[in-house]
């Protein structure tokens, strides 16, 4: 149904009883024929909210009142919330969010998939639920401040200090705020176990008390470093990815005479921690700079062969069979050809 502005007009506040959860993660409703999918609200509740934005078949709310609270909802911890919008779940309890993720997962791989009575094992949770992530990308605002864009709105908001991050970030973040004139965008990197830091771009701002322009920096998973640079990905939840890397190798039964691919190693995080396990590691990565990095991170690993170029156009003249395979592909997931040599 077309959504008219007899019906709905931006500003307008609305009473809404929340029933299901959206595709990006808002809680859903409907006034008067027209889909309403509102941030801040949690199914089951029934709250007021007011219209942001008008699609041509749906409408973007957010919530300014709850009349009935859901028994999940909880005060977000962080005084930003609402404004940055980079933490949607903030009002909903930790435990809440796992169970929500395992739903949105079951319901992809039915509704999306084709997979009827998928299993899906329930979420591990993080270690650190706050104070976790290793990487910040922040927009430059007025007179040089650093902080990120609302979604919705697309205002610059400034940000003095972020719960998600590590103390290394927040520091840097601390040190460049108000300064950073020269830049459009900033990225800071800190390892959490090696204090080492990573901000780019240079910046020549006199004031500037901190190091700027480093090519790489040092982080570390299970006590092993690892050598990130500026370009390269790697895990920003150093602790979550030790259970992700605990959890292969025991669900892998992994065996000394196993061949393993790491289809999308990236700087070599799960080669080379699964590398001491088995007979031979593959690794494959179209990224020249994480390839270099992974190099520089293997160590003395002899068992590990690195390959350069893209994983569906590696796989299907690989001349090994693999016994294991370990896909950690990107956001966008595996290339049709991947699957198919698979």
């Amino acid at each position: 149904m077309q959504v008219s502005e007899q019906q709905i007009a931006i500003g307008q506040h609305l009473t809404l009883s929340l029933t299901s959860w959206g595709r990006l993660g808002e809680a859903m409703a409907e006034h008067q024929g027209t889909h309403v999918f509102v941030f801040g609200g949690i199914p089951g509740e029934r709250v007021v909210a007011e219209v942001v934005r008008l699609h041509r078949r749906y409408a973007a709310a957010r919530v300014v009142e709850v009349l009935e609270p859901a028994p999940s909802r909880v005060e977000p911890p962080c005084p930003y919330y609402g404004e940055c919008t980079g933490c949607q779940w903030q009002h909903m309890s930790y435990s809440e969010q796992l169970a929500v993720k395992r739903e949105k997962v079951s319901d992809a791989l039915s509704r999306v998939g084709g997979f009827t009575d998928a299993p899906v094992s329930p979420v591990v949770p993080s270690p650190g639920q706050l104070g976790y992530r290793n990487h910040a990308r922040f927009t430059i605002g007025p007179e040089g401040a650093l902080g990120f864009v609302h979604r919705e709105t697309r205002q610059f908001v400034r940000i003095d200090r972020c719960l998600l991050m590590h103390d290394g970030v927040n520091q840097c973040l601390t040190s460049l705020q108000g300064k950073c004139m020269e830049t459009t965008q900033l990225s800071i990197r800190a390892g959490q176990e090696t204090g080492d830091t990573l901000v780019q771009p240079t910046l020549i701002e006199p004031t500037i008390t901190i190091a700027t322009g480093q090519k790489s920096y040092l982080d570390s998973i299970e006590g092993q470093k690892f050598r990130v640079s500026s370009p390269s990905f790697f895990q920003v939840n150093v602790e979550q990815a030790a259970q992700v890397a605990d959890t292969l190798r025991q669900h892998l039964d992994l065996k000394s005479t196993d061949v393993v691919l790491d289809a999308y190693t990236g700087v070599g995080t799960f080669a080379v921690l699964v590398a001491p396990h088995v007979k031979k590691v593959i690794a494959v990565e179209e990224s020249s700079a994480a390839v270099a990095d992974a190099r520089e991170n293997l160590g003395g690993l002899e068992n590990v062969e690195l390959v350069l170029g893209k994983t569906e156009e590696i796989l299907p003249n690989l001349k090994e069979r693999p016994d294991v395979v370990i896909l950690d592909p990107p956001r966008a997931g595996c290339h049709p050809r991947t699957l198919q040599s698979l």
